[in-house]
């Protein structure tokens, strides 16, 4: 006799523990599946988990911010279930985000009249203001951003870096499994399942609506709502259903790598900021043992390798060095090791790099993908947007001509959720990068 569910989420990493969660507070009897051995254990366990509110749309900045007091208020946000989880609760570091001022990025002018639009504060950084706070770095401009096999590699271009803005409402998480590993407890707490180590090999329909899931082992479950949340898999899941015949934006696996690089002679863990530098094209944060992940902005010099999520290359390559040496540029003093230490994982990254929220056009079936590097931040109000939108087609909106709006009530911001449309046209405002 097969399993009977009220709504099974493909998927349990963070943006799949927050939809499971709160369709769970909903009343709704619920099951996360999951081909790996842990929530969370997947790419958002190798996420850079940065906490920002800079986007280069006002919808996206508005998720952003709202998400933001969900993890200021981490234990608020889990309620009793979450916060009594037995590893502990995940630390979201509140050190704010500088982002460099180039021309690549217009200066951030575009950014910061969305921050005003959404009354979101920020502070203008002088080169000054820059080395009062990273006494380490070399404001040195070296943009375009290059590989090694150019031979202007390394050498400045002139200039140097005319400034920053610092965005407060920003931060990181230390440990982006433990998040997702809370958001498990507190959606157990109010009754849902999670069952890992379970591959979905088929997504059966009946009667034009969705009927549930299959597993590899099979094991039928039974459910009229499934929910895409599987990350880099997402397409595949998405054929599975046959529900990309009408997607105007696809998605795509994209293998990304994370350099690990101590600081010598600079307190970074305790004293540094998140930084994200469109002249080196590079990112990064302050972590344990006064280390900082380097990730890439994924600049146009740079190959994108996309790839089959079930088979790619897991080993570093000559881009770990291409990132730690581009680090190099703005942290002369930092060490680049014959053994690379980091991470090698996946982004699941839509055609213009901005997320799909949606309902599909098989009756029943829903996706959230499309999330790529950014959107490990928004998983805590895209869970409660998420379950609006079931409630909302489930009972008869028609979200495709009527886009559902969804309020923001922290920022004081309504969301047109037709802006994350898997039919809409691609994003011209779109930074086309990590970046979003």
């Amino acid at each position: 006799m097969a399993d009977t569910y009220d709504a099974v989420i493909i998927g349990a990493g963070i943006i799949g523990a927050a939809v499971g969660y709160e369709l769970a507070k909903d009343g709704k009897r619920t099951l996360n599946v999951d081909a790996l051995p842990a929530a969370g254990y997947g790419s958002t366990s190798n996420s850079c988990a940065i906490i920002r509110v800079h986007y280069s749309t006002v919808d996206a900045t508005a998720l952003a911010a709202e998400a933001y007091y969900d993890w200021l208020d981490w234990k608020g946000y889990l309620g009793p279930g979450g916060s009594a989880d037995e590893s502990g609760l995940a630390a979201f570091h509140a050190t704010g985000c500088l982002v460099m001022k180039t021309e690549h990025n217009g200066r951030l002018e575009r950014n910061c009249a969305i921050l005003d639009e959404l009354s979101i504060p920020y502070e203008h950084w002088s080169p000054d203001a820059i080395l009062k706070h990273l006494p380490l770095y070399d404001l040195k401009s070296f943009f375009p951003p290059k590989t090694l096999g150019d031979e202007a590699f390394g050498e400045p271009t002139g200039g140097a870096v005319e400034g920053g803005v610092f965005f407060p409402t920003a931060g990181y998480i230390s440990d982006p499994q433990l998040a997702t590993h809370n958001i498990q407890r507190a959606a157990e707490a109010h009754g849902a399942e999670f069952r890992l180590n379970a591959k979905v090999t088929a997504i059966p329909t009946e009667g034009g609506r969705i009927a549930g899931i299959e597993l590899e082992d099979g094991t039928v479950i039974e459910a009229p709502i499934v929910v895409n949340v599987a990350g880099p898999h997402s397409d595949k899941v998405n054929r599975l259903a046959g529900a990309e015949e009408d997607m105007k934006i696809g998605t795509r696996a994209l293998r990304q790598e994370v350099v690990h690089l101590p600081v010598p002679g600079f307190d970074f863990e305790n004293h540094g900021l998140v930084v994200s530098d469109s002249d080196i094209a590079c990112y990064c944060r302050p972590e344990a043992g006064n280390h900082i992940p380097v990730g890439s902005e994924d600049p146009e010099c740079d190959e994108r390798e996309w790839v089959d999520p079930d088979d790619f290359e897991r080993s570093f390559t000559e881009q770990w060095t291409v990132q730690a040496r581009r680090m190099g540029q703005r942290i002369p003093t930092l060490p680049v090791t014959a053994s690379p230490k980091g991470v090698v994982d996946l982004y699941d990254v839509s055609d213009d790099w901005l997320p799909i929220y949606d309902r599909s056009q098989i009756p029943g079936y829903y996706m959230a993908v499309g999330t790529s590097g950014n959107q490990f931040k928004n998983a805590p109000t895209v869970g409660r947007m998420m379950a609006d939108l079931i409630q909302y087609c489930e009972a008869g909106g028609d979200h495709d001509t009527e886009p559902m709006t969804f309020d923001l009530p922290r920022i004081g911001h309504k969301l047109d959720m037709g802006s994350f449309s898997r039919r809409r046209e691609i994003t011209a405002e779109s930074s086309f990068s990590v970046l979003g």
